[in-house]
């Protein structure tokens, strides 16, 4: 049951793939007022709340792999996750992204989408299964020596 002012944050059954549970934390995150979005305000949000994370998603698609100062950054903010030890993952899927945190076409401007962080200002974050779920996917990679664990995120 869902009390008021709070967003239940279990997994769903029908969500079969951890893509779709990264999903479900993003939104939920979203609507909790939960995430920091943008490379530089994420590494701004790091820098004032070091310990403010509890995920760091990195988003790349094809089109931005040639985009060096943007390779930077990601190098800056992984090893600053690494040495953190906040959970992170490198997603493609740009245009779902944008879907999932209610993007749209007719904003005059487009937010970076490239970096987004799930930040612990709400304690329901915290306890959210969902999240419990893509922290132990990055905990299983890093012991398969997959330094960035990937996700898909598909289109719908």
């Amino acid at each position: 049951p869902v009390t008021e002012g709070v967003v239940r944050c279990d997994v769903p059954e029908q969500m079969e793939t951890i893509s779709q549970t990264l999903e479900h934390v993003l939104v939920t995150a979203h609507h909790q007022n939960c995430l920091t979005v943008g490379v530089y305000e994420s590494a701004k949000f790091l820098n004032e709340y070091p310990d403010g994370a509890v995920l760091c998603v990195l988003a790349l698609d094809e089109e931005d792999e040639d985009d060096a100062a943007l390779q930077i950054h990601f190098k800056l903010l992984q090893a600053f996750c690494y040495d953190n030890y906040l959970d992170i993952l490198r997603v493609t899927g740009m245009r779902r992204l944008a879907q999932l945190l209610e993007e749209t076409s007719n904003r005059s401007e487009s937010r970076d989408l490239h970096c987004i962080l799930v930040t612990n200002t709400s304690e329901q974050i915290l306890q959210c299964e969902a999240l419990q779920q893509v922290a132990r996917f990055c905990e299983e990679s890093r012991h398969r020596y997959e330094c960035l664990p990937h996700l898909e995120l598909q289109d719908r």
